[in-house]
């Protein structure tokens, strides 16, 4: 199919998927003359993965180019996949990658780099925890403090029931991922930012249900 063709199919303009294609986020087509491209499948799929990342994710261009330059390594684990796009998605940058520690079991643990309330989590749970490149640890207790402020309860055993429940859900998402490279990178990303929305209506959901059973509850007393 032609850029045209492209456009249409993903209902992205021709200017951006240009855009996509300078900044060498979507492989170039196969060229049929000096001035013509035709484009596969291949690319219809990278380009609805890069609008989802920019517009659903909220993701900048220089976190999406760390996520697919992953998707194109050749030689890439999995489990590397998965570390990649969760630290981009927290909001780590190649920069932050790079100045990270190499020996993570000494970077475990060290002191002052966690506050003490997520450290005392991650020794419940059991958590690996990369202190001087952990970015998901660092937004945890942003979220946390957050909560504090608007007096959300947060003591450990409401806290020890949500990360129990994410632990349920978090084994969902492997038991499912597939085998494919390609295509576990794409549910982690486009899963995880996309299944939000999904899992705040099943909380809404499971809330008003457990209210429900509450009030029959005391009702029968």
């Amino acid at each position: 199919m032609r850029i045209s063709e492209l456009a249409d199919t993903t209902g992205v303009p021709v200017a951006t998927i240009k855009f996509y294609l300078r900044e060498k986020l979507l492989p170039p087509g196969r060229l049929t003359s000096r001035t013509s491209a035709v484009y596969d499948e291949g690319h219809v799929d990278r380009v609805r993965l890069i609008r989802a990342l920019t517009d659903a994710g909220g993701l900048n261009i220089a976190a999406v180019r760390r996520i697919v330059d992953a998707l194109d390594s050749p030689h890439q684990e999995q489990i590397d996949m998965l570390g990649i796009a969760q630290r981009t998605l927290a909001g780590e940058t190649a920069e932050d990658a790079e100045t990270a520690t190499v020996d993570e079991d000494a970077a475990r643990f060290a002191p002052g780099k966690i506050s003490p309330r997520v450290r005392a989590l991650a020794e419940r749970r059991g958590w690996t925890v990369l202190e001087r490149s952990d970015p998901l640890m660092t937004r945890l207790e942003q979220a946390w403090a957050a909560c504090d402020q608007a007096r959300v309860p947060t003591g450990d055993d409401h806290i020890d029931a949500y990360a129990e429940a994410m632990s349920l859900v978090a084994g969902a998402d492997i038991a499912h991922m597939p085998r494919s490279t390609a295509e576990a990178m794409r549910m982690v990303v486009v899963g995880t930012v996309m299944s939000r929305g999904l899992l705040d209506v099943l909380r809404m959901i499971e809330q008003r249900e457990s209210a429900i059973a509450h009030a029959k509850g005391r009702g029968s007393e």
